[in-house]
């Protein structure tokens, strides 16, 4: 029998648009992971303790607010200082080419943008999280 993967999805900053988090949410839990979600308006320090104390395989960051690059790496950082740096860390939501890159270089291992499928961010959350 395979794992059950446990995923945290969270909006982290000011964002007040879930549909797609919730979407996302549901999506995963239906492909048979454990999915647990934060709801709106959570700091970095909120989702690392909840990564933290939920004992998750990955964290997916919903973001549409244009602050990915200040909220995104205090995550990641709170989660290598937490001792989950082998956490997965997925990011949805609008994001510039160009910081796509640089998030990548900081931890990130996918970045979807709007519009992507489901089915890509199921495969892609169990491409990682099995290891390959």
């Amino acid at each position: 029998m395979s794992k059950q993967f446990r995923v945290l999805i969270a909006k982290p900053g000011l964002d007040g648009h879930d549909r797609g988090a919730k979407v996302v949410a549901r999506a995963l839990r239906d492909a048979g992971m454990e999915v647990i979600y934060t709801g709106l308006r959570q700091t970095p320090e909120m989702i690392v303790e909840a990564a933290l104390q939920e004992d998750v395989d990955a964290v997916g960051l919903s973001i549409l607010s244009g602050a990915h690059m200040t909220l995104v790496p205090r995550v990641l950082e709170g989660l290598r200082e937490a001792g989950l740096e082998d956490v997965k860390v997925f990011v949805g939501g609008i994001i510039p080419d160009e910081d796509a890159e640089a998030l990548k270089e900081m931890g990130v291992v996918e970045i979807f943008g709007p519009g992507t499928s489901t089915q890509t961010i199921v495969e892609a959350f169990h491409r990682h999280l099995a290891g390959g």
